[in-house]
């Protein structure tokens, strides 16, 4: 639930590269919580007092044709708890790749209406703890997901709505059994898959882009916290975000993106109740060939 790379279009929102274009940069985000909901029970725990969580990360976007993307994005997290003996982890994350495509196009009214199919994948490139949340930099699962995308925009108006489903592999934990409602004698925790919806309102200009976005995240399975105990990856994490994002493209340097973000947690359950603001740099490289006279 980073910020989102307005310059190098998302894997949800309505926007495409141009073909031939590389749009690439950095982001930064910081995420905090203190209190958490167990189950459905908001708590706070003076074993883990302030949880935060630091992120880098790369993201690219490389338009095949105007009409096809292709995204990719890779990032360096760090946590870390402000009290109790449990101490922060760091490293590489997952690697995500995605295909964008816009498949459907029309003119409503005064406006334009698209529909975008978005495929991806990502999977874990280091060999990271996922068994140690909430101070896991992830969930160490292979994912894949399919997200349909609709966008109208009028004039410099739009509104995009974004739905996902994801298919999640499996875990293997370090220890040969485990209890969630049952005991299971395996290291192998079977992930319940989630499903994503987005839903973003806001202002499109050559020079400054702004838009208000509610996120919501729904695990299909998976169970509660038990009393005072540490969360499980296989848990029921279910999560509504809202926030705002900007986007700022200076005149004296054409093709540079600034971007800005948060957003915060206002339901959720096994979730910590975050909130998170970050930034970053993005460049737009134009590697059309361009004709001779």
């Amino acid at each position: 639930m980073g910020i989102s790379p307005v310059c190098a279009q998302t894997e949800s929102d309505g926007l495409m590269m141009q073909k031939n274009n590389l749009c690439t940069g950095f982001m930064y985000s910081y995420t905090s919580w203190d209190h958490y909901w167990e189950g459905t029970l908001k708590r706070t725990n003076e074993n883990l007092g302030k949880v935060s969580t630091q992120m880098i990360g790369w993201a690219g976007n490389y338009g095949i044709t105007d009409k096809i993307d292709v995204i990719a994005s890779l990032p360096y997290v760090k946590t870390k708890a402000s009290a109790g003996t449990l101490h922060g982890v760091e490293g590489i994350q997952d690697f995500s790749l995605s295909g964008k495509w816009n498949f459907w196009q029309k003119k409503l009214g005064k406006g334009n209406l698209k529909l975008i199919g978005v495929g991806g994948f990502s999977i874990p490139v280091t060999n990271y703890v996922a068994d140690y949340l909430p101070l896991a930099i992830g969930l160490k699962s292979n994912t894949v997901t399919a997200r349909v995308i609709g966008d109208y925009q009028l004039n410099h108006f739009f509104v995009t709505g974004a739905a996902a489903y994801i298919f999640r592999g499996n875990v293997k934990i370090d220890r040969s059994a485990y209890y969630t409602t049952q005991l299971h004698l395996t290291n192998e925790v079977d992930m319940p898959d989630a499903v994503n919806f987005h839903l973003r309102v806001g202002y499109r200009g050559n020079v400054f882009v702004a838009e208000a976005a509610v996120m919501n995240w729904t695990t299909l399975g998976g169970f509660d916290i038990t009393r005072n105990n540490m969360p499980f990856p296989s848990n029921k994490m279910n999560a509504t975000t809202a926030g705002i994002n900007m986007k700022y493209n200076p005149g004296l340097m054409p093709g540079m993106s600034i971007i800005a973000g948060g957003n915060y947690t206002v339901a959720g359950r096994n979730v910590g109740q975050s909130y998170m603001v970050g930034g970053g740099i993005f460049y737009v490289f134009d590697f059309t060939r361009k004709k001779s006279k």
